[in-house]
């Protein structure tokens, strides 16, 4: 077996915390909105938010591909400005915040509806402002389940693919992630290197998921 091209863990490594930082704000932006509504609309802005969480990761990828593509909207907007997403390392990281996203806004918006309402509408009759208590009181009492999301958001981007692959394609240390090298290289018949980054991305997964058990674990405890 030729030796191996780490490119594809430096590419998923910086995808994932790239996406999961886009992710940890708009899922906690999203939650927070969605916390204080009720009704058949915010409803509707519910399922939109999950649609990525049951749809298949092709048809999301080719949604994205419609939507970023040379005659999507955001496509032809971009190339008047002189850029394009599709086949780049932007793809690979909005890819992976699509359909990461429903993880972060599940834990985030359980988190918050966890925190008693009463601490809410005491600093409001107080005279803070939305921003104050979502950043002084919300916020520091959710941010267990905040951490367990972003945690978990992470691993769902490091095992993207689908989506990756219809958006940014296969790009040899451009857009090639570990998933993709996976697959391609069992396409080459390459069982070794297959195995090879198989064992990485497990290894490398299983280790956040101990991190997140013991962290959950060592806090029950301490309670």
């Amino acid at each position: 077996m030729a030796p191996i091209d780490w490119s594809p863990l430096w590419i998923s490594l910086e995808t994932s915390v790239t996406a999961t930082l886009v992710t940890l704000v708009a899922g906690l932006a999203a939650a927070a909105w969605r916390e204080r509504r009720t009704g058949p609309a915010a409803a509707l802005v519910d399922g939109i938010f999950l649609l990525p969480l049951v749809l298949p990761p092709t048809v999301v990828g080719f949604l994205l591909l419609l939507l970023f593509g040379r005659h999507g909207p955001l496509g032809k907007l971009l190339l008047r400005l002189g850029a394009t997403v599709v086949f780049s390392w932007p793809a690979t990281v909005i890819a992976a915040a699509v359909v990461s996203f429903p993880l972060m806004y599940l834990t985030a918006r359980a988190a918050l509806e966890q925190v008693d309402s009463r601490f809410f509408e005491a600093a409001r009759t107080l005279g803070a402002s939305e921003w104050r208590v979502f950043s002084a009181i919300a916020l520091p009492l959710a941010w267990p389940g905040v951490l367990a999301g972003t945690i978990l958001s992470f691993a769902r981007a490091l095992g993207e693919f689908g989506a990756t692959l219809m958006l940014a394609g296969n790009i040899p240390g451009k857009t090639a992630t570990i998933p993709i090298a996976i697959y391609f290289a069992v396409e080459a018949d390459d069982v070794q290197r297959a195995v090879a980054w198989c064992l990485i991305d497990v290894v490398i997964s299983l280790a956040l998921l101990a991190g997140l058990y013991y962290w959950t674990r060592t806090r029950w405890v301490r309670r």
